[in-house]
């Protein structure tokens, strides 16, 4: 054999190297792609069924939502009208509202005069059961 036959068969033998390489990488890669589509396939069937219940469960929430924004709206209609009225009556009675304050006023010092009588009493039972001991 000569120098030019030995070239060739290192450069068959490396072709043929080469090919192998290239066969295992394409098998490998094959290999990948179908266990990503297996994924993938699994991935929609399990994700369509859940969006499914996604939805149900959103319309369900927003239901009693909507029934929650009603009342809310309702009842600042309605603290509105009441912010009205008492705006309205106040202004229009005012000599009422002075005596309504007057009579506030009074009990609450009546009450306070109550109490300071009651402290009283009791100390003095006090003194009294330390007295005979």
């Amino acid at each position: 054999m000569s120098a030019g036959g030995i070239a060739a068969i290192i450069a068959a033998s490396a072709l043929l190297c080469i090919a192998l390489a290239i066969s295992y990488a394409v098998i490998r890669i094959g290999r990948a792609i179908d266990e990503v589509g297996a994924a993938v396939r699994e991935i929609k069937e399990e994700t369509t069924p859940l969006l499914s219940e996604v939805t149900t469960t959103v319309e369900l929430v927003n239901g009693p939502l909507q029934s929650i924004n009603k009342v809310t709206r309702t009842i600042d209609e309605l603290s509105t009208k009441v912010a009205e009225s008492a705006t309205t009556f106040l202004d229009k009675n005012q000599v009422a509202m002075k005596a309504a304050g007057a009579v506030l006023t009074a009990a609450q010092l009546r009450k306070k005069g109550k109490k300071k009588k009651r402290r009283s009493k009791s100390e003095e039972s006090r003194f009294v059961d330390d007295e005979e001991f």
